[in-house]
């Protein structure tokens, strides 16, 4: 015989289903994660980008419901654009961009430094360079115009009365990304390049290039930040605590760099060829990691010489002043932090 289900049943059922799937909503599990992006550049210079993602630096000073995302770029303009829309939040790039960009009114700020030295000037093995002099007239190729190798470059060429034809000059400029220089240097469409390492032992190592000028006697090549960590005023505003945490896991990787120099060179290079496919020859990488410093030191004085430099050479409409720039508040806390 059957059984007659009441109308209030039939409610209390449809009450219950409505209640267990709203409830199923409401867990920890079901919580949007905030993505954080992180930027930076597939070379040594950036190592400390690659140490914090290989060993889950970001992951575990953001905490777990933080999701990292990274995103890599091929030279400092493409960073800066993205800062300045919001794609990344924070990351790795030269001080060149940065310093163009903020005279120009973008908003970023200087948190961190990440490496210094490694930029070399290097001639194709038969492009009749030998010494400084036989480089006017030339062409040369950097990652960017303005981008930091090039302002070093042009900066030490000036003092030999070289200038770029960008400013009335006859050295020629080309950029591009230095992972493809060595193709350009067989087909003779470029002279030389200023170029970061591990690019420019590679370049002398897979194609007999030149170091004319080496990273410890270019301009500005022992005491400027190659790399330096930057972030948005605006995203200090929003989220302090997020930043501060960017910087603490910054300042993990740069030390863990530093005290397991073999571990991370592996990291990078494997890094780097997830990135661009390219396979970096342990030995030269080696060579290259002995002419780069990793810190998180930033000299305020060097950045305004450098930038200084940048307006003589055009790169700046404007006498710079960087008196806002450095943001080192991150910084002095873990320096106090650690005392």
């Amino acid at each position: 015989m059957k059984k007659k289900i009441s109308l209030l049943s039939i409610l209390l059922l449809l009450v219950t289903g409505i209640l267990a799937a709203c409830g199923a909503g409401d867990g920890a599990g079901s919580e949007a994660k905030k993505k954080v992006v992180i930027g930076y550049f597939p070379n040594i210079d950036h190592a400390p980008a690659m140490i914090a993602r290989e060993k889950g630096y970001f992951t575990d000073e953001l905490g777990e419901n933080v999701e990292i995302e990274y995103l890599t770029f091929p030279d400092g303009g493409a960073f800066m654009t993205a800062l300045k829309t919001g794609e990344i939040h924070a990351g790795l790039v030269g001080p060149g961009p940065v310093m163009n960009n903020y005279t120009n009114g973008a908003d970023v700020k200087i948190i961190a430094g990440a490496s210094s030295g490694g930029t070399h000037i290097v001639a194709r093995a038969d492009s009749g360079i030998e010494t400084i002099e036989d480089i006017a007239g030339k062409t040369f190729i950097t990652p960017g115009v303005g981008c930091t190798h090039d302002v070093q470059m042009e900066t030490f060429l000036k003092d030999y009365g070289i200038t770029s034809a960008r400013i009335g000059g006859t050295l020629k400029h080309l950029t591009g990304n230095p992972a493809q220089y060595a193709g350009m240097f067989e087909s003779g469409k470029v002279d030389l390049a200023a170029v970061p390492e591990p690019w420019a032992s590679q370049l002398v190592k897979d194609v007999g290039a030149k170091i004319i000028v080496d990273s410890n006697n270019i301009s500005f090549g022992e005491t400027l930040p190659n790399t330096i960590l930057v972030t948005s005023n605006k995203a200090i505003e929003e989220d302090k605590e997020l930043i501060e945490n960017i910087v603490k896991a910054h300042n993990q990787a740069v030390e863990f760099i530093n005290e397991n120099p073999e571990e991370s060179i592996q990291i990078t290079i494997d890094s780097i060829k997830e990135t661009t496919k390219q396979d970096l020859d342990k030995e030269v990488v080696d060579m290259a990691w002995e002419k780069i410093r990793y810190t998180t030191d930033v000299d305020a004085e060097v950045i305004q010489q450098f930038a200084d430099s940048s307006h003589d050479l055009k790169f700046l409409k404007e006498k710079p002043d960087f008196a806002n720039l450095i943001d080192l508040q991150f910084l002095e806390t873990l320096t106090a932090s650690a005392e």
